[in-house]
C-alpha cells in the first residue's frame, strides 16, 4: 500500500485555532472538576482569554498542561503573569512536574478534568463549544484538493480523538486517518504509517516534534514542515535545521508538486 500518497497534519494550530476553546475548557476543568482550594469556582469569572495564556500556549505539548497553566494564572495567591512568566518558562517542564507534585496531582488527573470539561460542554451546549474553534481556510482547501488528487490525509494530534472528530465533522472535513493522544507518540505513529504509505509530508507547529522525527533513524527520511501560522515561539523560526522547512499558508499548494 506504499503507493498510496498521504499527507500528515497536526491538528491544533495547524488545521484549527482553538485558543478560545483551550482557555474555556481548561477554565471549566479547573473550576468545576479540579476542586482546588486555591481558586475561585465562579464560572462567570475569567471569561476572556488573557494575554499570558496566549503567550504560554506555544510551550504546551499535552492538554493537561493547559489545565495546570490556567490554574496558576487564576489562583488567588501569587498568580502566573507576564511579569513573572520568564522564570516559569526557563525550566518549563521541570516547573510543570513540580506543580504536579506540590498539588498531589498527576498528569492523568488533569487530562481527565480537561476531558470531563469538554464532555460537559458538548452535553450542555454543543454549538457553543464547537464554535469556539476557528479553522484555517487555506488548510481546509488544501485537504479538499488532496482528495481530488487521490491523496489521503492523516491527522496526528495530542487532543482526544472523540473531540477531534466532533470538530472535524462540524467543519465537514473527513480525513482517512485520525490519531488522538490515546494512540501514543507522534514519532511511533509516523513510523508505522511510513511502512504502509508514501508520506509526502508532515505539517506540524511544534519544532521539537519535527526534530524528534528527524533524529529518529526510523523516520528521518520523512519530509517535515513547520507551520508558520501555528503556535510558535519567537525562537522557533531561528536557525531551523536544514531538513525542516518553514511553511507559510500561501505556499501550501506548492506541496502538491512533491
Amino acid at each position: 500500500m506504499q503507493n498510496q500518497k498521504l499527507f500528515l497534519f497536526d491538528f491544533d494550530g495547524v488545521i484549527i485555532d482553538g485558543m478560545k476553546e483551550y482557555w474555556n475548557s481548561s477554565l471549566i476543568a479547573c473550576k468545576k472538576f479540579l476542586k482546588s482550594p486555591k481558586i475561585s469556582h465562579d464560572l462567570n469569572d475569567h471569561k476572556e482569554v488573557p494575554e499570558i495564556f496566549i503567550n504560554l500556549r506555544p510551550w504546551v505539548k499535552y492538554g493537561w498542561e493547559m489545565v495546570l497553566i490556567v490554574h496558576e494564572i487564576i489562583k488567588e495567591d501569587n498568580p502566573l503573569t507576564n511579569k513573572n512568566k520568564d522564570d516559569f518558562l526557563y525550566t518549563y517542564d521541570e516547573n510543570c512536574q513540580k506543580l504536579l507534585l506540590n498539588n498531589s496531582w498527576t498528569s492523568e488527573d488533569l487530562q481527565k478534568c480537561l476531558d470531563d470539561s469538554r464532555k460537559y460542554q458538548i452535553d450542555t451546549n454543543f454549538e457553543v463549544w464547537v464554535n469556539l474553534h476557528n479553522s484555517f481556510g487555506e488548510v481546509l482547501d488544501f485537504i479538499e484538493e488532496t482528495k481530488k488528487r487521490n491523496i489521503q490525509t492523516g491527522i496526528i494530534t495530542t487532543k482526544g480523538i472523540t473531540f477531534t472528530k466532533k470538530i472535524l465533522n462540524n467543519l465537514k472535513i473527513y480525513p482517512e486517518l485520525i490519531f488522538g493522544y490515546e494512540a501514543g507518540n507522534k514519532v511511533d505513529i509516523a513510523y508505522k504509517l511510513s511502512e504502509r504509505y508514501s508520506i509526502k509530508g508532515f505539517i506540524e507547529d511544534r519544532r521539537s516534534t519535527l526534530i524528534d522525527i528527524k533524529n529518529d533513524p526510523k523516520t528521518k527520511k520523512l519530509q517535515c514542515f513547520l507551520a508558520d501560522w501555528g503556535y510558535l515561539k519567537d525562537s522557533d523560526r531561528i536557525n531551523l535545521p536544514k531538513n525542516i522547512k518553514l511553511l507559510k499558508l500561501r505556499n501550501l499548494e506548492d506541496l502538491l508538486a512533491i
